[in-house]
């Protein structure tokens, strides 16, 4: 059986990056398919892989710009030829799910979440934007939304990271799915038995984020932030007007993650995640979470034992959260923090999701029989 992964982009190692390193695993002979590939940001997982890009790696610094590239996408998809291939699976948070596969071939999509900018975060990418992209955004979104909704046909069966993505799926591609929770490698990080006094917010720095909520909360505290994470124009903008309280560190390797995590005095998750690996990797280390209770979070983290949840994105409601954390910060155990992060060990997603591409071979197989 020849196998084949399609994943959006690859010019980092972020979240989705570590589950497609995870299949890489599982199927050691699949050929891997994306539109722009960096190889010296891949791991070497996936990077001794077969890996076919798109059309869109040869144009002018596609690497760097490639969602300048977004409206190319569904042609550039339409475009890779797929027909060798008796499985694929589809790593969908940008598009990858919208390639062509043989009517035999079993389609199975891994959807980290429908394209939040095009769906229940186009207002927030919008707003963030530059009059030109605004432009941008109001000429291509309508047909791109179109697209991507009537791809979902082309998908046997789908798989969500979370019930909160489930729940966009069900909503925006109108289908079921079933949920299995990303993989983290939670045996890479471990409680350190004590923390630092500084708070700290983690990951790529995009408006959906919510970063500057995290900022502004912070500048009426007498504590110190630490902003780790990819940030670009978004990272200078917010830096400009942050008070001193507040440090950029910018990207970080992976060794330097680990001990940020392990020395914070909390991980503060402001935006609405999909699913949210950083927060598990957090409380792998045994630190505590403070999130906004909407979302992946509450796939992730127990209100009162593993961290806590502010109810609303303002800066009132995160700087309540953070008071009522430092009064109760003596009842959260290490320990038990730990303990309940490793329900999603990188093993757990191995064997569901072997499980479920058994059943939809074994499906797929059933049909051909009744047919025949």
């Amino acid at each position: 059986m020849r196998i084949a992964i399609v994943h959006y982009w690859l010019v980092s190692m972020r979240g989705g990056e570590r589950v497609l390193e995870a299949l890489c695993e599982m199927f050691p002979e699949a050929d891997i398919f994306t539109h722009v590939v960096d190889r010296a940001a891949i791991s070497p997982t996936i990077a001794q892989h077969t890996i076919h890009t798109s059309f869109i790696q040869k144009l002018p610094a596609a690497r760097r710009l490639y969602r300048h590239y977004l409206p190319l996408m569904p042609m550039a998809l339409e475009l890779l030829d797929l027909s060798a291939y008796d499985l694929v699976i589809s790593s969908e948070a940008g598009p990858a799910k919208g390639v062509i596969t043989r009517p035999d071939a079993v389609h199975i999509c891994y959807c980290h979440s429908p394209m939040r900018y095009l769906w229940d975060q186009h207002a927030v990418y919008r707003r963030a934007a530059g009059p030109i992209q605004r432009l941008a955004m109001a000429a291509f979104s309508p047909r791109l939304r179109l697209w991507d909704a009537m791809t979902a046909l082309r998908v046997d069966s789908f798989v969500a990271n979370s019930a909160f993505v489930a729940q966009r799926i069900r909503r925006y591609y109108g289908c079921g799915s079933v949920t299995i929770h990303p993989p983290v490698r939670i045996d890479t990080f471990e409680p350190t038995g004590k923390s630092g006094g500084d708070y700290l917010c983690l990951g790529q720095i995009v408006p959906y984020k919510r970063i500057d909520l995290v900022i502004e909360a912070f500048r009426t505290l007498d504590r110190r932030l630490i902003i780790a994470g990819d940030g670009g124009a978004d990272q200078a903008r917010l830096a400009a007007r942050a008070p001193d309280n507040v440090t950029f560190l910018g990207r970080q390797s992976e060794d330097a993650v680990r001990a940020l995590l392990g020395a914070c005095r909390a991980l503060i998750l402001p935006g609405e995640e999909d699913f949210g690996i950083v927060p598990v990797e957090a409380m792998a280390s045994g630190r505590p979470v403070i999130a906004y209770g909407v979302g992946g979070a509450r796939a992730t983290v127990i209100d009162g034992k593993t961290g806590l949840f502010f109810a609303e994105q303002t800066t009132a409601s995160l700087r309540d959260a953070i008071v009522r954390f430092e009064a109760m910060e003596h009842r959260f155990d290490a320990g038990a923090i730990r303990a309940h992060a490793e329900r999603f060990d990188t093993a757990h997603f191995k064997r569901a999701f072997r499980a479920h591409v058994d059943d939809c071979l074994d499906a797929a197989r059933d049909r051909v029989a009744r047919a025949a």
